[in-house]
């Protein structure tokens, strides 16, 4: 095979596509988060647009297999790997891992399409159908908004906000792929979501790698965004994803106000990674525990029935049993609805990697410990909902035939019954667990 760069120039690509007399097939295979997930539809928008190439729901039925990879945790950068071993089919890389990757020669046999040029996904489909090897790493920001897109539930737009952070954490490579801060303008996000509810979406995803320094390098913040985007007189949802605490009090009192609009969900992802000032500083992290305590304290306080999500790093290097419990104890001084618990792995590359690693069987524990400790605040959390009636929209499917639809407060709520996505109904909450409620329809 041969290597080139699309950006020099090329045979017109029209003119190999049908190899043999059938348009090719394509899989997108997504790992990781939201913004992830907005790049693998946007992927796919510009496949179809090309009418050059034909989506399908599985690698067996493809003939080009797209691995659109994430490196934040560590399950996930290996199960990438191991479909790179046995996916037999030609294979094109994306996403963070080859981006974040310092030794680039590992993918000397592969196509790779960086995590900024996505928009290039049809030429460098068509030059490896061609035999050629074509890898785009150069960091630019091409823009992910008003571009095509084939969006994977087609009432929830997934709608980046920005790229990159102005974080430097000292255990994330995710910086490795997505840089420092880009912001993309009010006015082109608003447009993107006016074409979105034109197309039938009822629900907007803001997403990005921080969403709570949205703005910051054009002037503006997340509060303005908010505002902005509410001017439209239409009836839609819109969720606000990941913010770090380090920037929220800057505007947090606008941005509880901001909450009060009804096509707000009331759901906060905030992360907190360690209740331990000591473990933060270690992180690189630049706020404290009680900051975070503080902005939920100061939300609920608005907000009663707001869904607080937030993730946990358990077993960090330096972390001691000590620092552990202090975790524990703001945990519970909080009481999150989700917790997105990770076991600590070294990210290649990164500070954390070159420090003292604590015992394996130490860090599993303390994972079990607060799983447990999870499992029983977001029941208890849950069973102040059996007895809510209210209005859900329904947006998924469930397991065994049941539906999944959101309350206002992003609750999830499994329903049984024949309806569409999309469709908003009234439900009385019976029951709950630890991850949902469940609801009988009135």
């Amino acid at each position: 095979m041969r290597a080139r760069n699309p950006e020099v120039g090329g045979s017109n690509p029209l003119t190999r596509i049908y190899f043999s007399g059938k348009m090719k097939k394509i899989f997108i295979k997504t790992y990781g988060c939201s913004f992830n997930q907005a790049d693998s539809e946007n992927m796919a928008g510009l496949l179809v647009k090309s009418q050059r190439y034909r989506l399908v729901d599985s690698e067996g039925d493809a003939d080009v297999v797209i691995i659109n990879s994430c490196t934040v945790k560590n399950k996930a950068e290996n199960k990438f790997w191991r479909d790179l071993k046995n996916i037999k089919k030609t294979k094109i890389l994306a996403g963070c891992v080859p981006q974040a990757e310092r030794d680039k020669s590992k993918f000397e046999r592969f196509s790779v399409i960086g995590s900024n040029q996505i928009n290039s996904v049809v030429e460098v489909v068509d030059e490896t159908l061609s035999g050629n090897t074509v890898q785009l790493f150069k960091k630019e920001s091409t823009g992910r908004l008003n571009i095509p897109k084939v969006r994977k539930n087609s009432i929830v737009e997934i709608v980046p906000i920005n790229e990159g952070c102005l974080g430097s954490c000292n255990f994330c490579a995710t910086k490795f792929s997505r840089g420092h801060l880009v912001s993309y303008q009010p006015e082109e996000i608003v447009s993107h979501i006016r074409n979105a509810l034109n197309d039938g979406a009822k629900e907007i995803w803001l997403t990005s790698q921080d969403t709570a320094c949205y703005g910051y390098d054009i002037g503006t913040t997340i509060v303005a965004l908010l505002k902005k985007i509410f001017e439209m007189k239409r009836g839609f949802k819109v969720r606000l994803g990941m913010g770090n605490p380090d920037f929220l009090p800057d505007y947090l009192d606008e941005l509880i106000e901001v909450f009060k609009d009804k096509r707000m969900f009331k759901f906060l992802h905030i992360p907190l990674q360690a209740g331990s000032d000591n473990v933060l500083k270690k992180m690189k992290r630049n706020y404290t525990a009680e900051t975070f305590v503080k902005i939920i304290e100061k939300f609920r306080a608005v907000h009663p029935d707001i869904t607080i999500a937030t993730d946990i790093i358990v077993g960090y290097p330096g972390e001691t049993r000590e620092d552990f419990l202090e975790t524990l104890r703001i945990l519970e001084k909080t009481r999150p609805d989700v917790m997105n618990i990770s076991r600590f792995w070294a990210r290649p590359g990164t500070v954390a990697a070159k420090k003292k690693q604590l015992p394996t069987l130490e860090i599993k524990n303390r994972s079990i410990e607060l799983t447990k400790l999870y499992h029983r605040i977001a029941r208890e959390n849950n069973r102040k909902w059996i007895g809510w009636r209210g209005e859900i929209i329904i947006d998924e499917q469930g397991k065994e035939g049941s539906l999944v639809g959101r309350n206002y407060a992003y609750k999830p709520v499994i329903v049984e019954g024949h309806f569409n996505i999309g469709e908003e109904i009234e439900v009385d909450v019976k029951k709950v667990t630890s991850f949902d409620l469940r609801a009988q329809v009135i």
